[in-house]
């Protein structure tokens, strides 16, 4: 087996990596680097569509505290 590293612009990983996961010759080996900034991305889009949701009064917002 041979290794090939590609880069792929952030707008389009998600998709060429479901296209190409669906190739049964082709094993798949994410980095950790990679895999921790999509988990960091992800969760900074749920907060801002929670935010826009408590702007839009259909959640409660919570009061930040300092502890």
């Amino acid at each position: 087996m041979r290794d090939i590293t590609l880069s792929v612009p952030e707008k389009d990983y998600s998709f060429f990596i479901k296209l190409i996961k669906n190739l049964n010759f082709v094993q798949v080996k994410e980095s950790k680097k990679a895999r921790s900034r999509q988990e960091f991305l992800d969760g900074f889009k749920d907060a801002i569509e929670e935010l826009n949701q408590v702007k839009a009064g259909k959640l409660k917002g919570i009061p930040a505290k300092t502890y």
